[in-house]
């Protein structure tokens, strides 16, 4: 199983989350209110970014990926990153079920 970590401009999540509505059995995700900073350039003022985390198979993680990218891009500096991390084991907490991305 990975985690989906989209980091991208806040106009961008409708667009985004009609994208991912098209990828055949997506689990759910979280979107969250983020601000970018940057210690190389410290004059950087923070710009508010959306961040979107997805529990998924591995098999689901190209057509996750592909789909972010493509419906995130705009083509300009700050459209955002990706990242794709290995999650070790998920539980839920109501019933204490193992392994489920959903």
């Amino acid at each position: 199983m990975k985690e989906v970590k989209a980091i991208f401009q806040p106009f961008m999540l409708s667009d985004v989350l009609q994208g991912l509505a098209k990828v055949s059995n997506l689990p759910a995700a979280t979107v969250s209110e983020v601000a970018g900073h940057s210690v190389v350039h410290p004059d950087y003022k923070p710009k508010p970014k959306i961040k979107l985390e997805i529990m998924t198979p591995d098999e689901m993680v190209d057509d996750v990926v592909e789909t972010i990218c493509r419906c995130a891009r705009t083509g300009k500096p700050g459209d955002g990153r990706i990242f794709v991390v290995d999650v070790e084991t998920t539980v839920k907490i109501r019933t204490g079920e193992r392994e489920t991305a959903d």
